[in-house]
């Protein structure tokens, strides 16, 4: 198809900023997209550029991003515009999903068992409730067990040696010996988890040049989307395949990187030009989402930010209405001052830091039978440690003859009498049905 008939077919409303993103095709370009800027339409007419104007054969363009849920959106986003027996052609992946594509391959090649990849979730928490008993001699809750996992993915995705590990702030005990202990245990029973077919996979391309070369042959443009999410691991995994042919496009913008405890590496976007010189760096800043005043006030907001590269993010909507910014003097205020404006009757969307920190609203809402819609059941607020024990604690208080609250409380919290006598006790308690 000529330029000209592609422009005007699938480009004809595309600003300047985002028409030179759909032509970048050859060379490495980080592209800088701001919120509510069209950067997915922009991705997907690209990808149509690149096969219908410059030919390029669809196999070998591999498009990443960062959930499985975004690379079907994609795919299907594609196949509207372009045909779905063209969009079947072409590889939209996690890069986990390379990751497997790489074992697999390897495994073949070299008649090499590759572990098996650990799905079941109950298995898995099994294991790691077994590994934290051994090593901290308590059960642990399902926070707990999540920050477990939460802090291994982060170990993994941040390549982080013994010293790194050791340096991590959290509240695990002996969080080195869990994590040594979990790889022993994986390695024993032949088994990875989804992290480390990241590893694993980048262990290969940097061991076996002909794994790598394969794949540098195979996938001669790469798209990375959501790039401010990727981890360290995930951009070297990309680096390398890039390597050869550098037509690497990466998408993202480091103001928007939220999953930093998930070891997201938004500094590669900041070092993209010194990792791949002669890059170019492009930019799409207009927004066609939010108003003025939103617009304005997240980029007075995000200037604050010190280590970011320079943009300015532009609205296209005009003026939507003034922004109400509330000042509050303490933490309960925002909570009732949100809880009064749902009793008026008005209708909310409330964006909350964590899914614990939802709680002081949802309870106020329950103590006056306010309707409300919470998107996520997996709260961990009444399984943490802390509010077991002191749930614990206020149940003994109500039921001072039970024994066996009694002694979980006693090894718990060591209190300052013999074993013997705390058992004797707990008999005595038993016989005459006293406390």
């Amino acid at each position: 198809m000529e330029e000209q008939q592609f422009f005007q077919e699938h480009m004809a409303s595309f600003n300047d900023q985002q028409r030179a993103a759909v032509t970048a095709v050859d060379g490495p370009v980080l592209l800088l997209a701001v919120p509510g800027s069209g950067k997915t339409t922009v991705l997907v007419t690209r990808l149509g550029y690149m096969v219908q104007c410059r030919g390029i054969p669809p196999e070998s363009i591999l498009t990443m991003t960062y959930t499985v849920a975004a690379t079907r959106e994609m795919r299907t986003r594609f196949a509207a515009r372009f045909g779905a027996e063209l969009a079947e052609r072409l590889p939209f992946r996690t890069i986990n999903g390379v990751s497997a594509v790489i074992l697999q391959y390897y495994s073949r090649r070299y008649h090499r068992q590759q572990p098996q990849l650990m799905t079941n979730e109950g298995e898995l928490t099994r294991l790691l409730t077994q590994l934290y008993q051994q090593v901290a001699e308590d059960y642990p809750t399902d926070s707990t067990l999540k920050e477990l996992r939460t802090a291994i993915t982060y170990i993994k995705n941040m390549a982080l040696d013994e010293e790194g590990i050791a340096a991590l702030e959290t509240d695990l005990p002996d969080l080195p010996a869990l994590y040594h202990r979990y790889q022993a245990e994986l390695k024993r029973r032949g088994w990875m988890d989804y992290d480390d077919q990241m590893v694993f996979a980048l262990q290969i391309l940097k061991a076996v040049p002909a794994v790598l070369g394969y794949f540098q042959d195979r996938y001669r443009y790469l798209c990375v989307d959501e790039s401010q999410d990727t981890s360290k691991i995930q951009h070297e995994i990309i680096a390398l395949l890039a390597g050869r042919s550098r037509n690497l496009f990466m998408v993202g913008d480091e103001d928007q990187s939220i999953y930093g405890f998930r070891a997201a590496y938004p500094q590669a976007l900041m070092e993209f030009e010194k990792v791949w010189p002669g890059a170019r760096v492009l930019l799409m800043e207009h927004n066609y989402r939010s108003g003025t005043e939103i617009v304005d006030a997240a980029n007075h907001f995000v200037a604050r930010n010190r280590y970011r590269r320079p943009k300015v993010m532009r609205a296209t909507c005009g003026d939507q209405g003034p922004l109400e910014i509330v000042k509050i003097t303490k933490r309960e205020e925002q909570f009732t001052w949100l809880f009064e404006r749902v009793r008026r009757g008005e209708k909310l969307a409330v964006l909350f830091r964590n899914n614990e920190s939802a709680l002081p609203l949802i309870d106020l809402c329950e103590r006056h039978s306010l309707a409300y819609r919470f998107p996520r059941s997996d709260l961990t607020f009444f399984t943490d440690k802390i509010v077991l024990d002191v749930a614990d604690l206020l149940q003994l208080a109500r039921h001072p003859a039970d024994s066996t609250l009694f002694m979980k409380l006693y090894y718990k919290f060591g209190l300052p009498i013999a074993r013997r006598q705390a058992v004797y006790a707990c008999g005595a308690s038993g016989r005459s049905g006293r406390p």
